[in-house]
């Protein structure tokens, strides 16, 4: 999956920029300009993700919406973070399964599968490897 969702930039009437992702309505923010509004966006985005994940609800998924809406992406930890966590739900494995697989405790394992503690690449990487996943790195032109 892409972590990458469409936002609506608006002018706020009370000044500056409001931003609201439709696929992600729990995802709201602002910015005095453009630029502050893009970089708030994603940092909301990834909260509001890590909040669903936290709250064992399913994300949402990205939908093509209008033209008139900017691709905001996940930061990159945030969308590792999140794709072992939609991984290991859809797997079926226990923690502890999970923990064998990857070499590591059991606490290590809880550790990964909690949208609020950071991991590191190699960690992540291997969890994903455990559920046959593979990480793929794309670079674009910022918007």
């Amino acid at each position: 999956m892409e972590y990458v969702y469409r936002a609506r930039i608006e002018t706020d009437p009370e000044g500056g920029f409001l931003v609201t992702f439709p696929d992600v309505p729990e995802a709201i923010t602002s910015g005095n300009t453009t630029e502050e509004a893009r970089a708030n966006a994603v940092e909301a985005l990834g909260l509001a993700l890590r909040g669903i994940v936290a709250m064992d609800r399913r994300l949402p998924q990205p939908v093509a919406g209008s033209t008139a809406l900017v691709p905001i992406a996940v930061d990159p930890a945030t969308a590792l973070k999140l794709a072992v966590i939609d991984a290991f739900r859809d797997s079926g494995l226990t923690k502890s399964e999970l923990a064998r697989r990857i070499g590591r405790a059991e606490n290590e394992a809880r550790r990964i599968l909690d949208p609020d503690h950071p991991s590191k690449l190699p960690l992540l990487r291997a969890a994903l490897s455990a559920f046959g996943k593979d990480i793929v790195v794309s670079v674009r032109d910022a918007a």
